[in-house]
């Protein structure tokens, strides 16, 4: 009778502590539910942090009105702790000087990597996407190294790892033939210079600046600051725009009764001075002539080099520019128009 009343109270403390945590996380729920995006961070990780309390406590206080020796358990789980730590003490030091090391190494590479990229000078795009990928191939072949060391120093035997390695290498490869078509690709792409970070491409139809390189993946961003990421595999037939310098074209009518040689000449008088109000010019615009006989005007072109990618505000500029010449000059620019001929009565 005794066993059974004390089995009953048992049962009801273990259930009035499991009610009570999954009451506390409904609370936490309608908490966060009601405050929504206004939600205190504070609040939450209080939240938390009491959960664990008392689950920790729960766990504890079941555990203890079930007869469980907690105190011998604790003694006996500390004993063989420092028993294993005494015994490793040794390979226990080493690991953590190891990691030390690795780190300070990996962090000192960091340094010096990312202030070689800040140095101005020539090709420094270029120079940028190398040290990027060269950090991330240290990091990859120094946390490898280390490991090896780690596992070597803790008495594994690493030469059967590592052919272990080699053979499951081969069947992810056999298995994972796209993974390894994006990463050779990646690798040419940075290799033959096919564009660098900062470099404004055209990959499959996507236009936009290249924001990083890795030897998987490409990241390009539009101008509407869409990201798209494509794999290194896929890219083919890639355009950089960033490599020679851009062309801006203006392109506009006059009226078919202005004299065009008059129009022409008036433009290449004017249009120098734009060299020096516009410095992504690289040369004076050119009035190439007439380029078109349209329904309703002769249509004049003027082109000039830019830097590259900076052609559209040029050609704003300029197109804003010949219409206030034009118009100081009282030569028309046409529009769209029908001329009605009364018949004579």
């Amino acid at each position: 009778m005794l066993l059974f009343i004390n089995n009953t109270v048992n049962i009801l403390v273990t259930v009035g502590i499991v009610l009570f945590l999954i009451g506390f996380i409904f609370v936490q729920k309608a908490y966060t539910k009601k405050k929504g995006d206004d939600v205190s961070k504070i609040a939450l990780a209080l939240f938390y942090l009491l959960f664990l309390i008392f689950l920790l406590g729960g766990l504890v206080l079941v555990l203890y009105v079930w007869g469980f020796d907690l105190q011998g358990f604790f003694i006996e789980f500390w004993d063989d702790i420092l028993a294993f730590i005494l015994q490793q003490v040794g390979d226990i030091l080493a690991t953590v000087i190891i990691i030390l090391v690795i780190s300070l190494i990996l962090k000192f590479v960091k340094i010096i990597l990312t202030r070689t990229a800040k140095r101005e000078g020539p090709n420094q795009k270029r120079r940028v996407t190398m040290l990027k990928v060269t950090n991330s191939l240290i990091n990859y072949v120094v946390k490898i190294i280390a490991a090896l060391v780690i596992l070597s120093i803790w008495g594994v035997d690493v030469i059967p790892a590592l052919a272990g390695l080699g053979i499951l290498g081969l069947v992810v490869g056999l298995g994972a033939q796209s993974l390894i078509k994006d990463l050779i690709a990646g690798f040419f792409i940075i290799f033959e210079h096919h564009f660098d970070i900062d470099d404004v491409v055209e990959i499959n139809g996507f236009k936009g600046r290249v924001i990083d390189i890795g030897l998987k993946t490409t990241r390009v961003q539009n101008w509407k600051n869409d990201i798209k990421i494509f794999a290194n595999g896929s890219i083919t037939e890639p355009i950089n725009y960033s490599v020679a310098d851009s062309v801006a074209i203006v392109e506009f009518g006059i009226a078919y009764h202005e004299d065009i040689q008059k129009t022409i000449d008036l433009l290449n008088q004017e249009l120098p001075k734009y060299k020096t109000i516009l410095p992504e010019l690289l040369e004076i615009p050119t009035v190439l002539g007439v380029t078109d006989l349209t329904s309703s005007s002769v249509n004049i072109r003027v082109v000039c080099k830019t830097l590259p990618e900076s052609q559209y505000n040029a050609e704003r500029k300029i197109r804003q520019g010949i219409k206030e010449i034009l118009e100081a000059n009282g030569i028309e620019i046409p529009f769209t128009q029908i001329v009605v001929h009364e018949p004579k009565k």
